[in-house]
């Protein structure tokens, strides 16, 4: 079956579907994911990249994390099927509603990665920051994730101080009971931390799915050649 018949009839398997979190914020997160969207639709046909909550507007008023996830979804979505809370302040998200006096619905982000999901092949779901960055008083993204039960990735920014993050993370996905689908290395800038992937490779508990080299004005498409597909998915 070509793209064209994937993407006209429904979905024949269950739903492939994956959380996307980082190390930190500015890891590479959107460009992982975006990347992954773009390995998915060849594979599969129908993906849904989704950023439920960003904050931080830019200058030309835009979130360029949810344009691009819109963009690179299969068939193309709008803003709105793409993000739920887009907050203008380049602060966490949960204080960035505070802030616009907003409340994140826990039950209305569900609802909205549920309907979003319907139809597709696969959908990605992107954190914003890292995996314990707060949603609200009492949960954050490591609860929505739980809500989910979606396998996790993580990637992580190869930087110094990488190692540390890396396992934490790994570590409170793990304490979670939640499945671990791997990681990805991304390299943020050229020759940085020397050591650090090698060290990754032998101490994380799940296996890394690709290592994107440092390429400022990388697409989607070129990056998705460095990924590949989780083995929870077979």
């Amino acid at each position: 079956m070509n793209l064209a018949e994937r993407l006209e009839n429904p979905p024949a398997q269950p739903l492939r579907s994956l959380f996307v979190t980082g190390t930190d914020t500015g890891v590479g997160k959107t460009a992982v994911t975006a990347a992954l969207a773009q390995r998915c639709a060849r594979e599969m046909g129908r993906v849904a990249a989704l950023k439920p909550v960003v904050s931080g507007v830019e200058a030309d008023g835009r979130w360029s994390d949810v344009e691009i996830l819109r963009a690179v979804s299969t068939p193309p979505r709008s803003f709105d099927e793409t993000c739920l809370y887009a907050l203008d302040p380049p602060i966490a998200p949960h204080w960035a509603a505070v802030q616009v006096g907003l409340t994140l619905d826990r039950q209305k982000i569900r609802q909205f990665i549920k309907q979003q999901s319907a139809g597709m092949h696969a959908v990605l779901v992107e954190g914003a920051g890292g995996f314990l960055v707060p949603l609200g008083d009492n949960w954050s993204f490591a609860d929505l994730a739980l809500d989910l039960q979606f396998p996790v990735l993580l990637v992580v920014g190869l930087r110094l101080g990488a190692i540390n993050h890396a396992l934490l993370s790994a570590e409170a996905i793990l304490a979670r009971a939640l499945p671990m689908a791997g990681w990805v290395a991304n390299h943020l800038q050229p020759d940085l931390a020397p050591g650090t992937l090698e060290t990754l490779q032998r101490l994380m508990p799940s296996p890394c799915l690709g290592e994107i080299p440092f390429q400022a004005e990388a697409s989607s498409v070129c990056r998705s050649q460095y990924l590949s597909l989780p083995a929870c998915w077979d």
